[in-house]
C-alpha cells in the first residue's frame, strides 16, 4: 500500500510530503520512501499563520480563512507528490499545529476535504484528537514510528527530534515512554527574527561566536515545565517569542543565542541522563544546527548521537514519515498513539477519514500492530 503522508511542523515553514510503500511481513513491516520533498508556504500564508498563533487573539473568520489556506496548500503539495513519485493509495495530513493544550483541545488546520478534492484519494486527517479525548495529551505521535524503528535493536536506545520542540522517546523494555522535553529550535529561532531579522541561526554560526549568560541561562532553566512528570506535551502556545520578552534586553545577539542552544543542549541532555541512553537517533531541523549537537554532545557523554539516516529514515522526512504510517495504521484499524507516551486510557485509532473521488472501502481491521518496522 502506498501512503502518502503530509505534515507542517512547529517551525510552520512549509509542508513536508513522503510517499512511502507499506508490505507487511510476518512480524515486520516493510516500508520504503519513495519520495521526499518539502513545499514552503507562500510568504503571505506564513506571515497569517505567525500571526495566528499564541498569544495573538484571532477571530472565527481568521481561524475558516487559515483553514481553507491552509488545506489548499497542503492539496497542492499533495499533488505535487504524487505527480513526482506516481499514484497513492491513501493520504494522511497533520495539518498545521495552531493550539495544542491537551486539557483545552488540540486545534491542526488545513481542512483535508480540499486535498480529497484535488488528489481524488481518501485523507485521514485530524489525527490528535481522538487520543485527547481518551484522556491524553495527543502528543507526542512519533512514539509509535520509533518503537517500531527501534524494536529488537541492542542497548538503552532512544529517539530525539529536534523540532520547534523537542521530543524524546525511551525504546527501552520495560521503561517505554516518550514526551516533549522542552523547546527545541523553537527560542532560537524566535530570538534570531527578533534579533537580527533573519529566520534561524543557520548552522548555529552566531550562536557558536558568543558566550552562554550563566544569570538568563538560571532564569529559564526555572520555567516549571521542566520539573512536569511524563506524560506531557508542550508547543509555541508556551515557548513562542512573547516567552522571551523582557529577558533579552542588553544582551549582545550572540550571546543570547548562545545561551538558548545551551538551554536546549541542557534540557534534552537532562533527559537523556535521566534514562541511561547510550543510543539516540536524532532527526529535525535541529540535526543541521552542529552548535547544538556539540553541546548536546559534551552535556549527554554516555550517549552516541546519529542521525536517523543510519536506520534508513532520512532525519528530515521522518515527520512526513510519521504521518504516513498514522494514515496505514488508521485504515487497518491500528491505533497510532502509545499510551505510555501520551497518558490516554486505551490506545484509539487516531483520525478521520475523508472519502476520495470513489466510495470508502476499509480493508478488515488486523489482528495487531507489526512488532518492527523495517525501512529497505
Amino acid at each position: 500500500m502506498r501512503v502518502l503522508g503530509l505534515s507542517s511542523g512547529t517551525s510552520h515553514d512549509g509542508i513536508d510530503a513522503a510517499l512511502v510503500s507499506f508490505v507487511p511481513d510476518g512480524d515486520d513491516l516493510r516500508a520504503r520512501l519513495l519520495h521526499h520533498a518539502t513545499t514552503p508556504y507562500e510568504p503571505a500564508l506564513r506571515a497569517a499563520i505567525r500571526a495566528a498563533l499564541p498569544p495573538a487573539r484571532v477571530g472565527l473568520g481568521e481561524v475558516c480563512a487559515l483553514d481553507t489556506l491552509i488545506g489548499k496548500a497542503f492539496a497542492a503539495a499533495a499533488a505535487g507528490a504524487l505527480a513526482a513519485a506516481g499514484p497513492a493509495d491513501l493520504v494522511c495530513s497533520h495539518g498545521q499545529t495552531l493550539f495544542h493544550a491537551a486539557t483545552d483541545g488540540t486545534l491542526q488546520l488545513g481542512q483535508p476535504a480540499w486535498i480529497a478534492e484535488r488528489t481524488g484519494l481518501p485523507v485521514v486527517a485530524d489525527v490528535r484528537a481522538r487520543d485527547v479525548a481518551a484522556g491524553g495529551e495527543g502528543a507526542p505521535l512519533v512514539a509509535v514510528l520509533d518503537l517500531l524503528l527501534l524494536a529488537d535493536r541492542a542497548g538503552r536506545r532512544g529517539a530525539l527530534n529536534l523540532g520547534g520542540i523537542a521530543n524524546l522517546t525511551v525504546a527501552v523494555p520495560g521503561e517505554v515512554t516518550a514526551y516533549d522535553t522542552g523547546p527545541g529550535n523553537a527560542l532560537l529561532d524566535a530570538a534570531t527574527l527578533a534579533l537580527t531579522g533573519a529566520p534561524y541561526d543557520r548552522g548555529g554560526a552566531l550562536a557558536a561566536r558568543g558566550a552562554v549568560v550563566t544569570d538568563l541561562l538560571d532564569r529559564l532553566l526555572a520555567e516549571p515545565y521542566y520539573a512536569r512528570t511524563p506524560p506531557k506535551s508542550t508547543g509555541k502556545e508556551l515557548f513562542n517569542g512573547a516567552y522571551l520578552d523582557g529577558l533579552l534586553t542588553g544582551y549582545a545577539p550572540a550571546d543570547v543565542l548562545a545561551t538558548l542552544t545551551e538551554l536546549t543542549a541542557a534540557t534534552v541532555a537532562a533527559e537523556i541522563r535521566r534514562h541511561r541512553l547510550d543510543t539516540v537517533a536524532v532527526s529535525g531541523g535541529g540535526v543541521r544546527n552542529g552548535t547544538l549537537l556539540g553541546r548536546l554532545a559534551a552535556l549527554a557523554p554516555g550517549a552516541e548521537l546519529t542521525p536517523t539516516d543510519g536506520l534508513g529514515l532520512p532525519a528530515d522526512a521522518k515527520e512526513a514519515v510519521l504521518f504516513a504510517l498514522v494514515g496505514w495504521l488508521t485504515w487497518h484499524g491500528l491505533p497510532a498513539a502509545v499510551t505510555a507516551a501520551t497518558g490516554a486510557r486505551a490506545a484509539r485509532v487516531a483520525g478521520a477519514v475523508v472519502p476520495g473521488a470513489t466510495p470508502l472501502r476499509l480493508p478488515p481491521p488486523l489482528a495487531g500492530l507489526p512488532r518492527r518496522l523495517r525501512m529497505y
